[in-house]
């Protein structure tokens, strides 16, 4: 498993401004791994117990040991740092962050830079987070966990390429590192090497026999390469380890879904609501079995289902799930009219309670900006189709976040499909391949436009696409049912 493989991506920043050289040339920590400041040796066995629950993706465990943490030591800025990172409560988020900003300047330069890391970027300062980041990677070279932390990071960006990079150091030094074999498998299977994706997966379980996570991590690559009866068994042997890893129920029901048995699904799904670890994770996983009527066709149980989960996450203030829930809605109207105005709901609900970070907050609009830019344009109303490309592009030009670049990307592709300017099109869809929609429409253009070679690749590409999304499953079980285009 990784954190929010299909579901949000929490701090998305373009990757090109990795600097892999680290050049500003800081001096090295004297030790070779990151300290942490605290006078409690009983918080800092508990801050380290977190960090080895988060490497082995207990993602709720890990937060419970960094709350005990920060109770037994309420200075110990780093365990606030990472409530803050791996939180799903807006409000406990905002009051971490809060308090590891005021702690920050007591701490030693290494830690200063891991809180400036995940502050800046939660505040919307891309460039300064990426930046302390490097710095913190410089400063402490030999310290396999760090290389791991940016890396995970990267990969929940949709950063596999830098992510693989940091993989890879992390493996320089240990080369059984089980977290990183985990995340590099991934990386591997983002590119689609799944023979190498499956190799790096056998070690990290023979390393790690015990523990849920390595079949958890297995069955979710198997499914992403379209085997879903051995998806299927790794996620069972991840709950016979441990039946509280609620993930890999999850898991079940995502693969079901994608199997096209939507009943079963929403029988798998009903045990991950019932036993969710927080509020958060029970709204997505409502989500997810809301989805199965789209799946099924039955839009009508599909609005009552999400609007539920609307009013329920609005009333417990979980506002990003809420605005997640009214863009998903949107998705699949008939009516143009009618999704647009469950747009508008998705973007009101982004500004109830001002405690959801930006970067997320920047996220969510620009998906809806995405989807009301080709809506608007197919009601016949370029005037605000070219107000949300125009704000697409403003966000994009000043931010350089990786989903607000796709969703810019995707959107100018799309208008310049409507207009028939396929060669235009084409050098922005290429810039958005992880959505099915833009797939779609690169197909076409590559059709229309006599790349048949490339027409091929983003075909079979699309056809292999199994993840568990709106996009996918409005697109590609519809994709398959019709022959390829050559």
């Amino acid at each position: 498993m990784r954190r929010s493989i299909y579901a949000v991506v929490v701090f998305a920043l373009c990757v090109c401004v990795i600097v892999p050289a680290f050049a500003h040339h800081l001096k090295e920590g004297a030790s070779t791994s990151l300290p942490v400041t605290t006078s409690s040796p009983q918080a800092l066995a508990l801050y380290e117990k977190g960090m080895q629950d988060y490497e082995n993706l207990y993602l709720e465990r890990c937060n419970d040991d960094w709350r005990a943490a920060v109770k037994a030591d309420p200075n110990l800025a780093l365990a606030w740092a990472w409530i803050a990172f791996n939180g799903s409560d807006p409000k406990e988020v905002s009051a971490a962050r809060e308090k590891a900003k005021e702690l920050a300047p007591k701490l030693t330069p290494g830690e200063q830079l891991m809180v400036s890391w995940i502050v800046k970027v939660q505040e919307g300062d891309a460039l300064g987070g990426i930046s302390a980041m490097n710095d913190m990677l410089e400063m402490y070279p030999k310290d396999k966990h760090l290389f791991y932390l940016a890396g995970n990071w990267l990969m929940g960006e949709e950063g596999a390429d830098q992510a693989q990079k940091m993989m890879e150091k992390a493996l320089a030094i240990d080369q059984d590192f089980p977290a990183a074999l985990n995340d590099l498998a991934y990386s591997y299977a983002r590119n689609r090497e799944f023979d190498k994706a499956f190799a790096a997966m056998d070690r990290y379980v023979a390393l790690l026999p015990s523990e849920p996570n390595p079949h958890d991590s297995y069955g979710e690559l198997k499914r992403m390469a379209g085997d879903f009866d051995g998806s299927l068994q790794h996620y069972r042997a991840a709950l016979q380890i441990d039946p509280d890893f609620v993930t890999s129920q999850v898991g079940l029901g995502d693969t079901y879904a994608l199997m096209g048995s939507q009943e079963k699904a929403r029988v798998e799904y009903d045990k991950a609501i019932r036993f969710a670890h927080n509020e958060a994770d029970r709204l997505t996983y409502q989500m997810q079995k809301a989805m199965t009527w789209v799946r099924d066709g039955n839009f009508a149980e599909a609005d009552r289902s999400f609007q539920e989960i609307a009013e329920t996450a609005h009333a417990k203030d979980q506002d990003l799930q809420e605005a997640q829930a009214y863009r998903q809605m949107a998705q699949y109207q008939a009516e143009d009219a009618t999704a647009l105005k469950y747009l508008q709901e998705g973007e009101e609900a982004l500004g109830h309670t001002h405690r959801i970070a930006l970067s997320d907050k920047a996220d969510e609009v620009s998906r809806i900006l995405r989807i009301r830019a080709v809506r608007a344009a197919h009601a016949g109303n370029s005037a605000l189709a070219d107000v949300c490309l125009k704000k697409l592009a403003d966000m994009a030009a000043s931010s350089r976040n990786k989903v607000i670049l796709g969703s810019y990307n995707g959107a100018a592709g799309t208008l310049l499909m409507d207009r028939k300017k396929y060669e235009e099109a084409i050098g922005y869809l290429e810039e958005d391949q992880n959505n099915p929609f833009t797939l779609e429409l690169l197909v076409q253009a590559y059709y229309q436009t006599d790349q048949t070679d490339k027409l091929h690749d983003v075909e079979a590409r699309l056809r292999g696409t199994n993840v568990p999304t709106m996009e996918q499953a409005l697109v590609v079980p519809a994709v398959r049912q019709q022959r390829p285009h050559i």
